[in-house]
């Protein structure tokens, strides 16, 4: 099969797209022939051993897929051949072909395409997870989404809505404003003016925001909790912008704010209920058309190195998507 094969930590430029053995399908595996591939600012970490934790060398990336199955040896978890999936795991996802335990996966709900499974999970969960599982967003709170035409941000913006909020949507582009209000924000807001603040006051009523959905990190995380609400939550989602900020504890005292952190690889493991019950209710409002997932560009295998660097200069719109077979 052909697969993305990381031998060596390195950039995405000296990364191959190489032929390599089909894997096994070992008792209680599955085997799935991949569709597509959803690519995330995580992914492009773990290339470069930048990532918290490292995958051992060598190893394929991608954590977020959408396919057929191919081989399912007993039906394990219920699955059988010609079952259309989607799933996520450690890695593995940028080839023809991939094994996963039954517990990776979720069934297609009919009539959704590969491109929209593949670049659902991982960023809706986490929206979802950080919304209504960490800072308890109650219908007819201010919801202020940073970074909200990426991946996270436009699920967090579409899942706020859905939970009844205002979303107050902060991007730096006219495109990405736009994108925003298509997908429900009902405000906008440039980060890079200096007087954001002042405007996020004036939308706001004088209160500030009750919740920040922030994946963004550097300066302006600093700058949005100053906004926060009283009593405030601040979601600390990642840090896209790649510094990592230094909050003065003063500002949560003053501001009776707090700060969340929203870690989804640990969910599966701490909040294995949690996570069942979101996924249940994000798989119903996907086939029920509540949730529409913004796509990206989607790009061939061959073309694997260009939805990263697309997706690295934070230029993109949604999230990337690698279509491997139809």
């Amino acid at each position: 099969m052909k697969a993305v094969v990381v031998e060596q930590y390195a950039p995405i430029d000296q990364i191959e797209l190489k032929y390599i053995p089909s894997p096994r399908v070992e008792p209680g595996q599955l085997r799935i022939k991949v569709e597509a591939a959803g690519i995330g600012f995580v992914d492009g970490l773990k290339i470069e051993g930048r990532y918290q934790t490292k995958d051992p060398l060598p190893f394929i990336p991608g954590t977020e897929f959408a396919g057929m199955v191919t081989d399912a040896p007993g039906a394990p978890g219920g699955y059988q051949a010609g079952m259309r999936v989607m799933g996520m795991t450690r890695s593995g996802a940028l080839a023809e072909e991939i094994v996963v335990r039954p517990e990776a996966l979720h069934r297609l709900p009919d009539g959704v395409a590969a491109e929209v499974a593949a670049s659902f999970r991982a960023n809706y969960l986490t929206a979802l997870y950080a919304l209504s599982a960490r800072a308890s967003l109650v219908a007819g709170e201010q919801l202020l989404v940073l970074g909200a035409a990426g991946g996270t941000g436009t699920a967090a913006v579409q899942i706020g809505k859905l939970l009844g909020a205002r979303v107050i949507a902060a991007a730096s582009t006219p495109e990405k404003r736009d994108f925003a209000r298509a997908h429900g924000a009902d405000a906008v807001i440039d980060y890079t003016q200096t007087g954001w603040r002042d405007t996020l006051k004036e939308l706001t009523d004088g209160r500030g925001a009750d919740v920040i959905f922030d994946p963004v990190g550097g300066e302006i995380s600093v700058q949005a909790f100053r906004s926060i609400a009283w009593r405030g939550r601040h979601l600390v989602v990642g840090f896209a912008a790649g510094a990592i900020p230094a909050l003065p504890f003063n500002l949560p005292l003053l501001k009776g704010g707090a700060l969340l952190g929203v870690d989804l690889a640990q969910i599966a493991t701490r909040e294995p209920d949690v996570q069942k019950r979101l996924m249940s209710e994000l798989i119903g409002w996907l086939a029920d058309g509540k949730l529409k997932p913004a796509v990206g560009r989607v790009f061939a295998l061959e073309d694997f190195r260009e939805a990263f660097k697309t997706m690295q200069t934070r230029a993109a719109l949604g999230k990337m998507v690698v279509r491997i077979a139809r």
